[in-house]
């Protein structure tokens, strides 16, 4: 599938902001499933300095300097990408990977990078913990491939969390999110992370963008498409394998890759460090358009939360 991806990014603040340096992640990455046609990043005021860059996970990153008052700020980011769906490959029992990936973290195996030994450790917001290890274990069965034990747990945590948008924040801690059994996909996706680096396994957060579909006969609303998070288990062989716990399946055509690493935190689509602005008020717009629609149906407008979903 082919896409057009428009995010829309606005900042209101009650106060002038003096000063502002922004870390912006908005560019679709490439990768062995994606490929990313052209991205074209625009900010409202102006920046003094805008440097490309790319961060420690290998997100495509941009970094950006105001400094004049200003009290709002818009970050329009288009991008054309093209998406196929990844190989679902057979993969080696997790206790053979966990084996694997535990000599690997005290030297002992060099065939592990050391990019997936840094996503075995704990994160601020998927850190391991005794509880998430007992919720997974009757997923990881033993002698079970790898890949089945993760998809088995993320389809139970498909069917024993509810979809809550307004049962928690980004910084929600996820023992919380364990107790109440509430949350959105940024908390799902945190704890599958913090249930398989419990277990020893390495996984990682994955933000981008989930195609959604209109009722029959309604028109797409433009706009209702949503952030949205995943997360990757690393398989052995097999390399990193991406699910969605939000929607109990593994991903494929439908899902736009922004960004990975530990969890949200690092990689939050814009954030920044502000002098001044006081209280703000943040609006969030996204648009995802097979390409094959773009000059097709009419489309209405909408507007959807801030954070992912």
């Amino acid at each position: 599938m082919r896409y057009r991806v428009s995010h829309r990014t606005d900042y209101r603040y009650a106060d002038p902001v003096d000063l502002a340096y922004h870390l912006v992640h908005l560019r679709p990455l490439d990768g062995p499933w994606q490929k990313v046609f052209w991205t074209d990043l625009r900010c409202d005021p102006e920046p003094a300095e805008r440097h490309a860059d790319v961060d420690h996970f290998g997100n495509a990153l941009e970094r950006v300097l105001l400094d004049r008052p200003h009290q709002r700020f818009t970050v329009l980011a288009d991008s054309e990408v093209e998406v196929v769906a990844q190989e679902v490959p057979e993969t080696p029992d997790w206790e053979a990977v966990r084996d694997v990936l535990a000599a690997a973290a005290i030297g002992r195996d060099s065939s592990v990078p050391h990019s997936v030994c840094e996503l075995l450790g704990d994160s601020a917001f998927a850190p391991s913990d005794p509880a998430l290890a007992d919720y997974a274990a009757p997923s990881f069965l033993a002698g079970r491939p790898i890949l089945e034990a993760a998809l088995d747990l993320t389809r139970r945590i498909n069917d024993d969390f509810a979809y809550d948008p307004t049962a928690t924040d980004i910084a929600t801690p996820v023992q919380q999110v364990m107790r109440e059994r509430r949350g959105v996909c940024q908390d799902f996706a945190h704890v599958q992370i913090g249930a398989l680096r419990s277990l020893g396994l390495a996984a990682r957060y994955v933000s981008g963008y989930l195609r959604t579909y209109p009722p029959p006969g309604q028109p797409r609303l433009r706009g209702a498409d949503a952030s949205h998070a995943w997360i990757s288990v690393w398989c052995g062989p097999a390399g990193w394998v991406d699910m969605d716990p939000t929607n109990a399946l593994l991903v494929a055509e439908d899902h736009i890759v922004l960004a990975h690493g530990r969890d949200f935190d690092d990689v939050s689509p814009v954030r920044g460090v502000l002098f001044g602005g006081g209280s703000h008020d943040l609006a969030v717009s996204v648009d995802v358009i097979p390409a094959e629609e773009e000059d097709g149906a009419p489309v209405a407008m909408a507007a959807v939360p801030a954070g992912p979903g």
